[in-house]
């Protein structure tokens, strides 16, 4: 299945997205990246979705993949910006796209935080958080991975923002390179207690009350990252949201490994992938059972 590839206007900055139809689609998924993620890497998931019966649309944040400009340098962009721009864009693009379908989620950690922040959340009849959670560094397991994390976060980055005018994430094994107003915020977060709970220029915890609709959170017990304290963090404050945990071991499940990226790999499809559009379906057909009550 081929993908439509597309620019998105979000501001000044065009957003660059993917977009696979189905047939007879029963719903449309958006699905929100990682930080220093392509959407190339997810389009092995999207394109299975859309063999399922969703339209799926994925993106780049401003600054990274194909919605990258030529240089970095310069190029000012924020976490804040992908949410508050980009994931805004994206939404409101999608829901004028495919009128008449429930509109749904998937974010992957950053990916998951812009559903809970993003005021666009309300277009949504339902999304799936995968790996996804507050990225204080306290909370991050293991002392030598947390010693890592640090070090690239609050060493590291500030050293290479200041020498590139951008963070070479792909010189030191961080992912894709990014703005530095991204890399910047992110690792200044990371070393506040709450994360960006603590940062009131955000305002997050009250963003995220906002949000009443039915959330599936996926976490896997070989994630030093999301694991289930700093999962626990981000979720507590969906305080009005419809969730439903599910932390996986992925030796029981049958895969050898997951973490923080796996599950968007070919390894998960026969187990892992099922139970996210399973979910989906559920959602979108409880949507329109609703509606066709109410008529």
């Amino acid at each position: 299945m081929q993908a439509e590839h597309l620019s998105i206007p979000a501001g000044r900055i065009p957003v660059e997205a993917s977009c696979w139809s189905a047939p007879g689609a029963a719903a449309t998924v958006i699905l929100h990246p990682a930080t220093a993620v392509t959407q190339a890497y997810y389009a092995p998931f999207a394109a299975w979705l859309a063999e399922r019966g969703f339209n799926v649309v994925t993106y780049d944040y401003r600054g990274t993949g194909r919605s990258r400009p030529h240089s970095l340098r310069g190029f000012k962009a924020s976490v804040t910006d992908w949410i508050d721009k980009d994931v805004a864009a994206v939404t409101r693009w999608t829901e004028e796209r495919c009128p008449g379908l429930p509109l749904l989620g998937v974010g992957h950690s950053v990916g998951g935080h812009a559903i809970g922040l993003s005021p666009e959340t309300a277009r949504l009849r339902a999304a799936v958080l995968v790996a996804s959670h507050a990225g204080a560094s306290r909370t991050v397991r293991g002392f030598g991975e947390r010693l890592r994390v640090r070090f690239v976060l609050r060493v590291l980055a500030p050293v290479l923002c200041a020498l590139f005018g951008y963070m070479p994430g792909r010189r030191v094994g961080l992912g894709e390179d990014l703005p530095r107003g991204v890399m910047l915020q992110w690792a200044r977060w990371t070393a506040l207690p709450r994360y960006f709970f603590d940062d009131p220029a955000l305002d997050a915890a009250r963003r995220m009350a906002r949000v009443d609709i039915p959330l599936l959170v996926l976490g896997f017990d070989d994630d030093p990252w999301a694991n289930p304290v700093a999962v626990d963090m981000l979720v507590s404050h969906l305080v009005n949201a419809q969730l439903e945990r599910r932390n996986i071991d992925p030796r029981a499940a049958g895969v050898p490994a997951v973490g923080h990226m796996g599950f968007f790999r070919r390894r998960c499809e026969a187990v892992l992938w099922p139970q996210v559009a399973d979910w989906l379906h559920a959602r979108a057909r409880q949507g329109r059972e609703v509606a066709h009550g109410a008529r």
